[in-house]
């Protein structure tokens, strides 16, 4: 299992409007995640928090919101080590 993101390239991604159920941190995460992500990535808390610029809990706290919303990406709760590791499919 890899925790860390590969780049998604420049490519054009259709569903990065913004969400109005989510807050400012929540679609940073969002937008990170869709972006990082070629078909199924795993992240850990930690390295999400570093890239943009928010604590592993900060992160942990928000991306629940993001899983929950309406968007092209599943994002699953994977690890339960001491750093949380995330599934992300699109």
């Amino acid at each position: 299992m890899s925790a860390t993101a590969r780049s998604g390239g420049g490519e054009d991604l259709p569903d990065l409007d913004p969400l109005p159920e989510l807050t400012e941190k929540q679609e940073r995460i969002r937008r990170y995640l869709y972006r990082e992500a070629e078909t199924t990535t795993y992240f850990k808390s930690r390295l999400i928090a570093d890239a943009l610029d928010m604590t592993s809990r900060e992160v942990g706290a928000n991306v629940r919101a993001v899983r929950d919303a309406p968007t092209a990406i599943a994002v699953e709760k994977w690890g339960y080590s001491s750093a949380t590791t995330w599934k992300v499919t699109r």
